[in-house]
């Protein structure tokens, strides 16, 4: 839990930054960049996080790296997480952020899960109607998930709206159960 705190507080943090320069959409395109680069160079992301290491070493390779290919809000940030032994946190700060800057711009991202991938259509009608669920618009990522039967499950702002045929099924074996009884 005091994780998600951090990462929300370092996340408001760089936001704020980047709404007083009005790169909130630059800043996030840089973290999401940056979240690929470590991913890839998982190598470079330890030298960052490694206690061993000082802070001012890690500074000099950010700057000479980065310099003149990221923002100065973005580097300093950077500097601020090696300052306080944060740079671990990076990827959940940025999902963090993502979840601000989405906010700030009235809508929510979710994910929805169905047995095949789904229309331009079908996405849309689903987001309008989960959009109509949370009072806010909806963008959602639609991700295939072999094991559902039929139907979809979606999560958005820490909700589940479950309309697979498998919870139907269940509900309906509920119903009948009470019936019987």
């Amino acid at each position: 839990m005091a994780e998600l705190t951090v990462d929300k507080t370092y996340a408001k943090g760089l936001f704020l930054a980047a709404a007083d320069g009005s790169k909130t959409d630059e800043i996030m395109q840089e973290a999401k960049d940056l979240a690929a680069l470590f991913d890839r160079e998982k190598e470079f992301f330890e030298f960052l996080c490694s206690p061993i290491i000082s802070g001012g070493e890690k500074k000099q390779i950010i700057r000479s790296v980065f310099e003149g290919r990221i923002s100065s809000e973005m580097t300093n940030f950077l500097f601020v997480l090696v300052d306080k032994g944060r740079a671990r946190h990076l990827p959940r700060i940025i999902r963090q952020y993502e979840l601000l800057l989405n906010e700030s711009k009235g809508f929510s991202k979710g994910i929805i899960y169905s047995a095949a991938p789904l229309s331009t259509e079908q996405l849309v009608s689903f987001e309008k109607k989960a959009g109509e669920l949370v009072g806010k618009e909806v963008k959602l990522e639609n991700r295939v998930d072999k094991s559902l039967i039929g139907g979809a499950r979606i999560f958005v702002e820490g909700r589940l709206i479950d309309a697979s045929v498998k919870k139907r099924l269940l509900d309906l074996k509920e119903t009948l159960k009470a019936g019987i009884q």
